[in-house]
């Protein structure tokens, strides 16, 4: 193996080159796909090394610095990262324990993570990891490191237990925000855009039924609540029978159904048991307003996920998106 001096700084254009170089290196003894790709984004890659992480090399000399002054000396556990969204996930360890590190030079999901850390998790009662250190300047966070595995593709993703936990732990999460005015009118405009966006990647007669659709959805006011945004098994965790919830990276106000679009064209299709099991523990029924924009949120989802998949490449991902838009149109 060649070696290779620890923070020695690498310039690279990109992942695609990060990945080749150090594969030419001899740096990378495994690729894999992320247990997390599934579903809710574009396959991701988990990359581990015998010597040096590919993270490593994606850091930037001010980053690697801060982690120093930060954590003293420390030495990666295992490496999570997300190389098509250009994001550093590390399981690190110092004097003081364990923590999860990420950093990005590029992806404005780490100003958000830091931002919901900041504002919302740290001031409610919730199983998720808190923040320790952050410097959204150069791209990076830290926080503590929760034990668990990833409910996804475990057992427990078919769980009533899980699913009612994580239904009360999202009842903690959604605290609320202000009533707007615009919010209703800004999704619609969206789904407008991405209408336009996916001609030619969905049939013209889909295309109009969602039109229709959308115009008999009537305009009301929206009661914003944080939401997690990608509120599903890919980020739950389970230790010891408790749940816990992570990755705060696309948290925002926005209304509280559209944490459930997810959940509802993936786990709860064929599972009515588990959708009542979450329904259960978030104690909240949905009305005939939340079931309105409930829809307009899914069709945004729909469209937007064909739309962005197609443009990366991932065929099976685009095909969930005209799944989700086949499921509307059955049910309007």
């Amino acid at each position: 193996m060649k070696p290779l001096v620890p923070h020695q700084d690498i310039k690279f254009r990109n992942v695609q080159e990060v990945v080749t170089h150090s594969i030419s290196n001899n740096w990378v003894t495994h690729l894999e796909s992320h247990p997390n790709s599934q579903y809710a984004s574009s396959p991701k890659h988990s990359i581990r090394c015998q010597r040096y992480s590919f993270a490593m090399a994606w850091l930037s000399d001010q980053q690697r610095l801060m982690l120093d002054v930060w954590l003293g000396h420390w030495k990666t556990i295992d490496d999570h990262s997300w190389p098509l969204q250009d994001t550093v996930v590390l399981h690190v360890r110092n004097f003081v324990g364990d923590h999860i590190v990420k950093a990005s030079l590029t992806s404005h999901h780490i100003a958000r993570e830091i931002d919901a850390y900041e504002n919302v998790i740290s001031n409610i009662a919730v199983p998720a990891p808190r923040l320790e250190h952050a410097a959204v300047n150069l791209g990076i966070l830290v926080t503590s490191y929760l034990p668990g595995d990833l409910i996804m593709r475990s057992p427990g993703e078919w769980s009533q237990d899980v699913y009612r936990q994580a239904g009360a732990i999202l009842a903690l999460l959604q605290v609320s925000n202000e009533i707007s005015d615009a919010y209703f009118d800004n999704v619609t405009s969206n789904v407008r855009t991405r209408l336009d966006a996916a001609a030619g990647l969905v049939a013209n007669d889909q295309l109009e039924a969602l039109k229709i659709v959308v115009s008999n959805i009537r305009s009301h006011l929206v009661q914003l609540h944080f939401t997690h945004g990608d509120y599903q098994p890919r980020n739950w965790l389970a230790y010891r029978g408790v749940v816990s919830v992570i990755d705060f990276g696309r948290g925002a106000k926005r209304s509280w159904v559209s944490d459930l679009v997810r959940l509802r064209n993936q786990q709860f299709v064929g599972h009515p048991e588990l959708e009542q099991a979450f329904m259960d523990g978030l104690s909240r029924t949905l009305t005939e307003a939340d079931l309105e924009m409930l829809a307009l949120e899914t069709v945004s989802e729909s469209l937007g996920t064909v739309v962005w998949a197609h443009g990366i490449g991932d065929q099976e991902f685009e095909e969930h998106g005209r799944r989700m838009i086949a499921r509307i149109l059955e049910s309007a």
